[in-house]
């Protein structure tokens, strides 16, 4: 009797990589990555490049797992490509590496994708002023009411602000009133005045959970974000929402001003409501439970967790 053929599995095919250098780093990325949402393979953005070579580019709007919307143009690079001579071949040094030539105009790395060769710069002087002016915008009709704010101490305006803005402001007009203490719907509480349009929320309703139903109305200054007319915020995932806003703009109505971020204690769990087994952060002080996050686990429940499993 013949032994069974042994059974091969099939090899996966190899990764093709392009050579990109950040702020003088040469390093190989991959020359696609997985959509966040469809999962199809789309080329790999100047952000994933600098994540890559432990470079930090601050954004707003940008997340890992949402679609790109590159509206708050907080992560602008400067970049480079090699330059290409009348034949368009490219121009080479005489060490024989590509001449790289330096684009005039400065791209936003959540939404460019890279090239081989090329180079990007993120801690020029010129990224260093774009940086100030957008976080001067942003700041124009912004409250400044960081003591009484529930994102205080994970706040990435309040964060940048030290990092990349300027010590004072030149705005001295009254800032625009937005709505405050909207209640959206039985989880969440929004603050206009707060937000800064980054549209992660109407992303992620839209396109993770399939709910339209938030978006901006108005125009400029007074553009505001609601939820559709006469129909709550409510399906089982409106308190992402909240992980989600950079700033205090949304807020989760049992979490709202009820302890400070920097006295919780943070123990990684796993939810027990289903069987799912949702990765968890447990916020914590003196044995009493206040708060409850996702943990990233893209093999179990991504960075995404039910209200079902918060709320219980």
């Amino acid at each position: 009797m013949s032994t069974p053929a042994t059974e091969q599995k099939p090899t996966a095919a190899p990764v093709e990589t392009v050579t990109v250098k950040v702020d003088g780093k040469t390093i190989s990325v991959p020359k696609t990555m997985p959509d966040p949402v469809t999962r199809k393979p789309v080329p790999t953005t100047m952000i994933q490049a600098c994540a890559m070579a432990k470079v930090d580019v601050p954004h707003y709007c940008y997340h890992p797992k949402l679609p790109v919307a590159g509206n708050c143009r907080m992560c602008l690079v400067e970049f480079g490509t090699p330059a290409l001579g009348p034949d368009r071949k490219p121009v080479m040094n005489p060490d024989g590496t590509p001449r790289i030539a330096k684009s005039p105009r400065p791209a936003i790395a959540c939404a460019t994708p890279i090239a081989p060769n090329m180079e990007i710069y993120t801690a020029t002087p010129g990224v260093k002023q774009m940086r100030e002016g957008v976080l001067e915008f942003l700041l124009i009709n912004h409250p400044l009411d960081c003591p009484i704010c529930d994102q205080a101490g994970e706040c990435k305006l309040q964060e940048y602000s030290v990092d990349y803005g300027q010590s004072n402001s030149r705005f001295v007009e009254p800032k625009v009133h937005k709505p405050k203490r909207v209640d959206l719907g039985p989880r969440i509480v929004l603050d206009d005045e707060r937000c800064i349009l980054c549209s992660r929320c109407v992303r992620f309703t839209k396109d993770i959970v399939g709910d339209d139903a938030l978006g901006f109305v108005n125009r400029g200054s007074y553009n505001t974000l609601t939820a559709y007319p006469g129909k709550p915020f409510d399906n089982n995932y409106t308190l992402n929402t909240v992980d989600l806003c950079p700033v205090g703009a949304l807020t989760s109505k049992d979490f709202r001003f009820k302890m400070r971020v920097w006295f919780l204690k943070e123990t990684r769990s796993i939810c027990t409501s289903c069987g799912t087994g949702c990765n968890t952060i447990i916020g914590s002080r003196e044995n009493v439970m206040h708060r409850y996050e996702p943990s990233e686990n893209d093999e179990v429940n991504s960075c995404w967790k039910c209200d079902y499993g918060r709320v219980k």
